[in-house]
């Protein structure tokens, strides 16, 4: 058996020296990472607080492919990472510390400074259906310091260079209110990407296609990703564009074999949403996704280094 090995050894060493790479000991013959997408869901959504620099630094430690994060905007045009565009009174305080009473509306990021949407600390208080995450005072960033700190880290670490999937939450009644117009939302989002220098690794989702349908006037080359939360089917829901999306993002349990063998066809990625138990992480690999996204990068590592 050890001379089988030596064997194995010295045969994937000769190889990795014929294709000018660079392998110490046996590297050259690890096990290729299985190729699919692992998405860290706001980050590391069950161990941090959500949407936040610490949650996407805590999901580059289990080896995310993918950032995933929400986008809001503020009174002043920046924008900011959040997944309602208003203060959440499940996880956020005002600058006092008080609870936010109702639903946090009056709260209105579009309505606010970044500044004064910086003050308010949604992290320390924990989160009721999270028990696991640890709590930190921390705010909701704006996206240009998310991404300025998780390109440091990656550079700091030596890691592989990551994605983003970056969401748009908007919705038809908010603009104007809550967000701007679809057309402004997307022009804002691609001038932040290709000024943060992301812009080959980047993907633009949303459940509004409106998002979607701007960003492929901007830029027809940019990655989209269409979320869906119905049980409509894969035929319905792509009628709502004139195109075909990149990514075909569905919730979970919507995600089938027939489903897979449709989207493999059309030649549409499927990356369902959000994948939080190994079964079912497992049974979708099992199917063939291409991704899967998910508040426990932690848990979905170990199917990959099992």
């Amino acid at each position: 058996m050890k001379g089988m090995e030596h064997h194995q050894s010295s045969v994937c060493l000769k190889v990795a020296i014929s294709a000018g790479l660079l392998v110490l000991g046996s590297a050259a013959c690890q096990k290729p990472e299985p190729q699919w997408d692992l998405q860290g869901h706001r980050g590391a959504r069950g161990l941090v607080p959500e949407n936040t620099i610490p949650s996407f630094l805590k999901a580059l430690d289990y080896g995310v492919d993918t950032i995933e994060l929400d986008l809001a905007v503020s009174a002043d045009g920046r924008l900011i990472v959040s997944h309602e565009p208003w203060m959440n009174p499940e996880i956020c305080r005002d600058p006092s510390g008080n609870v936010i009473e109702g639903d946090g509306r009056q709260f209105n990021l579009y309505r606010m400074t970044a500044d004064s949407i910086a003050s308010f600390d949604c992290g320390s208080w924990g989160h009721p259906r999270f028990p696991h995450q640890i709590p930190m005072a921390v705010n909701k960033p704006m996206l240009t310091d998310a991404i300025a700190a998780i390109e440091a880290e990656v550079r700091r670490r030596r890691l592989k260079p990551v994605r983003y999937n970056i969401e748009t939450k908007i919705q038809p009644g908010w603009e104007g209110e809550y967000t701007p117009q679809p057309d402004e939302f997307a022009r804002l989002v691609h001038q932040e990407v290709v000024n943060s220098g992301i812009r080959g690794r980047a993907i633009l989702q949303s459940f509004d296609e409106r998002t979607l349908i701007a960003m492929k006037a901007i830029d027809p080359e940019m990655p989209l990703a269409l979320l869906v939360e119905n049980p409509m089917g894969l035929e319905a829901n792509l009628a709502r564009l004139a195109f075909k999306p990149d990514i075909y993002s569905p919730y979970h349990l919507f995600t089938h074999q027939g489903l897979r063998d449709s989207t493999r066809e059309m030649g549409i990625l499927l990356i369902p949403w959000t994948v939080n138990r190994t079964g079912d992480m497992r049974r979708l690999l099992e199917l063939g996704v291409d991704g899967i996204i998910t508040d426990y990068p932690d848990s979905a590592r170990i199917l990959r280094h099992p």
